[in-house]
């Protein structure tokens, strides 16, 4: 399933990507935040890519590498799609791709279509480890509502962290809302 914006096509992730995969999560803030391997290496690109293209056939992770020019600059995906009609969306962007708009763009249309039909999900969640306020501001920017912390809710590298939980529902306004953890 491909996906299009004005500036970017989405679209399942392709061994033609794995160098640049590979290089954007060297970035430290890669690991630290999500839940790639570190160090990250080709086979790790590799494995995951052949990993999303089963997840697709089973329709239980809809992952896309995020294009801009025919260029991979960051993956979007719904994780955890359950039949009865949640998800939880995750992201994460190549250094040079942050800061231009490109991950809200991607989300929206990923948001767009989780609760369109066949999907017609019913809530989409987003979920981070306390502290991750890049991550936090797209969520936010994208009209999730911010529903609280999850004491020790999110395993990340052999330990548990807290977690801040939010949730939008198709009806919702996509209007940011304030969030009680960001100041701005």
């Amino acid at each position: 399933m491909t996906l299009r914006t004005a500036r970017l096509e989405l679209s399942m992730p392709t061994l033609d990507d794995v160098d640049a995969i590979t290089a954007a999560a060297q970035d430290p803030e890669v690991p630290r935040w999500t839940t790639v391997p570190s160090p990250y290496t080709r086979e790790h690109a590799e494995e995951f890519i052949a990993k999303a293209a089963a997840w697709w056939d089973e329709q239980s992770e809809l992952t896309w590498g995020i294009r801009r020019d025919g260029q991979w600059i960051g993956m979007i995906g719904l994780h955890r799609v359950s039949p009865e009609g949640a998800a939880e969306i995750g992201f994460w962007m190549s250094v040079s791709a942050r800061g231009h708009g490109y991950l809200s763009e991607a989300a929206r249309a990923v948001i767009d279509f989780g609760f369109a039909e066949p999907l017609s999900l019913a809530r989409i969640e987003w979920r981070a480890i306390v502290g991750n306020v890049a991550s936090a501001r797209t969520a936010r920017r994208l009209g999730f509502r911010y529903e609280g912390m999850l004491r020790r809710g999110l395993p990340h590298r052999d330990a548990r962290h807290d977690g801040w939980i939010a949730g939008i529902l198709p009806d919702d306004d996509r209007a940011p809302q304030p969030w009680p953890i960001l100041a701005d």
